[in-house]
């Protein structure tokens, strides 16, 4: 059961994704309590401004101690930005490093990073080397399954990922132009793990104990990373890890009101005051799913203008909802 990853031994195999604006200290504490999650990853973070970034202030970068094995995940174009960046990730205490190679957002493309990295060869393979050259820790790579999702494509990239001293691959299973919406493929990556000699990662439409067993049977993956299901279903982790990998539960939140009510205090302890509504207001977009009337708590979240008033309308609507 337990994944290794270079020198990092992973007990579970399941992993937070990085999610700008979830993937935060408060989300993956709540996690920690919850039980079942192995690994975390970061939000995603600007390789160019990490060294200036406040570790104590920084919404990216504030952290508990109990949040490990915890895995930075950064977005480049330059080899210039490398090395300053690994410098401040070993005084944060890193336990890894992930680039961004699948983020296909227009902003991050225009700068040539995330998924047009990995398009441009001689760039990704300059800022890998450079990377391993730097760092013995853990370094691994996010990546998509390209743009029509051949086989041979794939694993014709990951081999040189592998090659150039990568440690761990995170597939995310849609092609590189397909949303959220679209329905994952999962087989595809069965067709490539086998023939690699390093871990690989399964990630993309899970949102349940089912999704998780099929993911793993259909993509022959060492792990899995949940995304948006973790925001959904915080709880997700504890499941997949009791069902699946027959880990007793040590989470201590029992019913959803005590989640929600938990992650507000966790936002309360970790960030500034005006970090904290906006962080609320994007995770309850997905957790507000687990009610029929949930688009009510997300309305009367999202048109709160304090945390104060946040925090009154969600104790109405679950006295409510009770």
């Amino acid at each position: 059961m337990a994944l290794r990853i270079r020198d990092l031994e992973v007990d579970i195999p399941l992993a937070l994704a990085p999610m700008v604006g979830l993937s935060h200290s408060a989300l993956r504490s709540l996690i920690v309590q919850l039980g079942g999650a192995g690994l975390f990853f970061t939000e995603m973070l600007s390789a160019k401004r990490l060294p200036c970034e406040n570790e104590k202030r920084s919404p990216f970068l504030v952290r508990d101690a109990a949040e490990k094995p915890l895995i930075y995940q950064i977005f480049t174009s330059q080899e210039i930005e490398l090395e300053c960046a690994v410098d401040r990730l070993a005084e944060l205490h890193a336990q890894g490093i992930d680039v961004n190679l699948g983020c296909p957002a227009p902003q991050l493309r225009k700068m040539g990073a995330g998924l047009e990295l990995s398009r441009q060869r001689g760039t990704v393979t300059t800022i890998i080397k450079g990377l391993r050259r730097q760092t013995n820790l853990p370094l691994s790579v996010k990546i998509r399954l390209g743009e029509t999702g051949d086989p041979a494509k794939l694993l014709e990239n990951c081999q040189l990922y592998q090659d150039l001293g990568v440690d761990l691959i995170t597939i995310h299973a849609r092609l590189d132009s397909e949303k959220f919406c679209r329905k994952p493929r999962w087989s595809v990556l069965g067709k490539v793990t086998p023939k690699l000699s390093i871990p690989v990662i399964a990630n993309g439409g899970i949102f349940t104990v089912d999704d998780a067993r099929r993911c793993l049977e259909q993509s022959g993956a060492a792990g899995l990373m949940i995304g948006r299901g973790a925001a959904h279903q915080p709880w997700l982790f504890r499941d997949i890890a009791k069902e699946l990998y027959n880990v007793k539960p040590n989470g201590i939140l029992s019913n959803e009101r005590e989640v929600y009510s938990r992650f507000i205090t966790l936002l309360e302890a970790r960030f500034v005051p005006e970090r904290r509504l906006g962080r609320l207001k994007q995770f309850t977009h997905y957790f507000a799913s687990n009610y029929s009337f949930g688009h009510l708590l997300i309305s009367g979240i999202q048109n709160s203008l304090s945390m104060n008033q946040a925090v009154q309308f969600a104790t109405d609507f679950f006295d409510n909802a009770a």
